[in-house]
């Protein structure tokens, strides 16, 4: 397997796994008749199918990728969490989140060129 293609699918896998995140974020922000309802309604099921889906690609891309790569490439999830909240829930967005991403990048890139 090629290591190119396997953390693709890492990267992939986390973007899957943020996007299901989002989702659950939007169904707690609901009021639900009850617990079961709050529970068991089609956004969470959805949401719980895409995180294993998205455990299935991190199984896929471990047999490809060096171990230490992987947390690495999983750090990317902090991006996209926070692009999300931004766009979706209209969260702010100041220097210091700038700054904490600009840092993740740039471990991201001194790992990759240098690790």
């Amino acid at each position: 397997m090629s290591v190119v293609i396997c953390a693709g699918a890492l990267l992939l896998g986390t973007l899957v796994s943020s996007i299901a995140q989002v989702f659950l974020k939007k169904a707690s922000q609901k009021e639900y008749k009850s617990v079961i309802q709050e529970y068991l309604n089609p956004v969470v099921i959805l949401s719980y199918a895409v995180f294993f889906g998205a455990t299935l690609l991190g199984v896929y891309a471990y047999k490809g990728i060096p171990l230490s790569m992987g947390p690495v490439l999983e750090a990317t999830g902090y991006i996209y969490i926070m692009i999300f909240g931004v766009k979706i829930f209209h969260e702010s967005f100041n220097r210091w989140k700038a700054l904490a991403i600009g840092m993740i990048l740039a471990g991201i890139i001194v790992y990759s060129f240098l690790g």
